[in-house]
């Protein structure tokens, strides 16, 4: 939240999720959860509320949806993840355990929770990065 101070946020997730809505932000319920049909379900979700970014969270949907990004792009959506041929090398098969988070939007870091400044990556650099010290290797945050 604090990586987009200046937008609405809706966070969503499956299944029963609680009807919280305030100036900032709200929660929504994508449905139940049909894996074989994410990327359907995201975009279908996207373009109902008027969504111009999506950052994937769970560990299931990151792939789906890097490998969709275009289609995604076709109706003006932002896919907040690493290129689809690249996405997996920023795939953690550990838990996350990070001390800090950094918010890459097209290459640039719009926010690091150490405070560091980065310097600005490839154009197809995106998504929410977990890392420890500033010279780690950027893992995808998921959960």
């Amino acid at each position: 939240m604090k990586a987009f101070p200046t937008h609405f946020v809706l966070l969503a997730d499956y299944g029963d999720v609680p009807g919280i809505v305030s100036e900032h932000y709200a929660f929504s319920s994508l449905g139940i959860l049909n894996k074989d049909s994410i990327a359907h379900i995201l975009l279908n979700f996207c373009i109902t509320e008027s969504i111009d970014s999506i950052i994937p969270l769970h560990n299931f949907e990151v792939e789906p949806i890097a490998k969709s990004a275009v289609l995604f792009g076709e109706y003006g959506i932002d896919v907040l993840t690493p290129h689809a041929d690249l996405v997996a090398d920023f795939l953690s098969t550990e838990k996350n355990t990070f001390q800090n988070f950094a918010v890459f939007v097209k290459g640039e870091c719009i926010f690091a929770s150490g405070g560091e400044i980065f310097v600005k990556k490839e154009e197809g650099f995106s998504g929410v990065f977990g890392y420890n010290s500033a010279d780690d290797d950027f893992k995808l945050f998921t959960i």
